[in-house]
């Protein structure tokens, strides 16, 4: 159980059976992250062409947030079943699935030419993205001790976030010099590559690390796996963790940003994607940052996902309500900027309390319920964006208020769960000790 890897204190025991790690395992699961990376790009891509798409199929703001709602809505919505397909037919198979799948949507965006056949190639790749990240988690379990599950999930968003740092960089540019259909088409590509890769050289877990054999359950397996996950404390906390921290950077990058930073604050689209850049950036350093803390010191879950609702909450609420005529100044921007590249890494925090709460063969479920927080979010935020853009005759300042809103719910969820969930996880590292010290030599 990975939960023993950790105790309260935030100390590491290695467990019987724990995966080697090593060279092989790092390569296995870099290829896994290489497609999480490629998912991302396309994930993000509309975030850079929210303004090129609107001409593109000549809708308005909430006909242009609709394509990420469909997105996200077709992602949170597979993330049960994808943890469930995880569990039960392995890593390689959901994640070939998932690179057909978006590979197939980007391709898809590429050519379309009217907003239905452009939502249904959104909504194929937000069905092809939901199957990745999931996947990678398991990977890194499988092929990893137990006491890295932080460090390595940490590590795996930071190379996703790399890929979002590929659309602000460059498919931003190829954009206004390649055109529309070429750059995303060109893009398209790299989902081909990967899965050619996947197919040669990934691997579920280590020789001799096979997982037991699922016996046939019956019909009324799915709903019991549920049930269990979502009944330990830790799942829902990690799952309200996740619906809290993530959504602000996500509303931002995957479309609202580019148009808010040129339309409200007067910004260049090259300066506006700067500071989705350093959105980026920040991320990526946070993240490490993070990932070490929490390996050192598991007490430092809660205070670091809290700190980071707090400050984002801060400064956005800086940002729109700033006082001063015009636009908020450039140093409150990139100080917004820099705090939202904190949102993704708190976010991991919430795996690593569903983690420990579930055994091997149901964190699959846990993590597809965790996963689903932060993307419900997200998807009623940018809806919400999108809805009072249009009725307030185009003010943010009214639009991005709704932020508060999600964030006071994920809070007062996070503040009740928290205790219970801390007790629970103290007895089953408590137990997993004592079963530890009892295995024969």
């Amino acid at each position: 159980m990975s939960g023993a890897s950790t105790g309260a204190g935030g100390g590491s025991i290695g467990l019987p059976g724990d995966p080697p790690g090593g060279r092989r395992a790092l390569g296995i699961w870099g290829l896994g992250v290489g497609v999480y990376f490629v998912a991302i790009i396309f994930r993000t891509s509309l975030g850079v062409a929210g303004i090129d798409a609107a001409e593109r199929f000549h809708i308005n703001a909430s006909a242009l947030s609709t394509f990420s709602i469909l997105q996200l809505l077709v992602y949170a919505g597979m993330q049960i079943p994808v943890g469930l397909m995880v569990d039960r037919l392995g890593t390689k198979k959901v994640l070939a699935l998932g690179v057909v799948l978006f590979t197939v949507g980007q391709f898809g965006f590429a050519f379309s030419h009217s907003y239905g056949m452009a939502l249904a190639s959104r909504a194929l790749l937000g069905s092809g993205d939901a199957m990745t990240f999931i996947s990678v988690l398991r990977l890194g379990s499988r092929w990893f001790p137990a006491r890295r599950g932080p460090m390595i999930a940490q590590v795996a968003a930071l190379f996703g976030m790399a890929g979002n740092l590929v659309s602000t960089m460059v498919l931003a540019r190829l954009l206004h010099s390649a055109g529309w259909e070429r750059t995303f088409a060109g893009s398209a590509l790299a989902g081909v590559a990967v899965l050619a890769l996947l197919l040669i050289f990934l691997k579920d877990h280590p020789e001799g690390y096979e997982p037991a054999p699922h016996p046939h359950l019956g019909k009324g397996f799915v709903r019991r796996q549920i049930a269990l996950a979502w009944r330990e404390p830790g799942t829902r906390l990690g799952m309200w963790v996740h619906f809290t921290t993530q959504f602000p950077a996500m509303v931002f990058l995957l479309l609202w940003g580019m148009p808010f930073l040129v339309e409200s604050q007067g910004l260049s689209r090259g300066a506006a994607g700067e500071l989705l850049t350093l959105i980026v950036l920040s991320n990526m350093a946070v993240g490490l940052i993070y990932g070490q803390l929490i390996g050192r010191h598991h007490g430092a879950r809660l205070p670091l996902a809290l700190g980071t609702v707090a400050a984002t909450a801060t400064l956005w609420a800086l940002t729109i309500f700033w006082p001063a005529p015009g636009p908020a100044p450039m140093w409150l921007l990139v100080v917004l900027s820099v705090v939202l590249g904190a949102c993704g890494p708190a976010s991991m925090i919430g795996f690593d309390f569903a983690r420990p709460a579930n055994p091997p063969e149901r964190q699959g479920t846990a993590s597809g319920i965790v996963n689903m927080g932060g993307f419900i979010a997200s998807m009623t935020t940018l809806l919400a964006v999108g809805v009072l853009l249009d009725a307030s005759g185009h003010s943010y300042r009214i639009a991005f208020a709704s932020v508060f809103v999600l964030e006071a719910l994920g809070l007062s969820q996070i503040l009740r769960l928290r205790a219970r969930a801390h007790r629970r996880e103290k007895e089953r590292v408590l137990a997993s000790r004592v079963e530890t010290v009892h295995v024969p030599a």
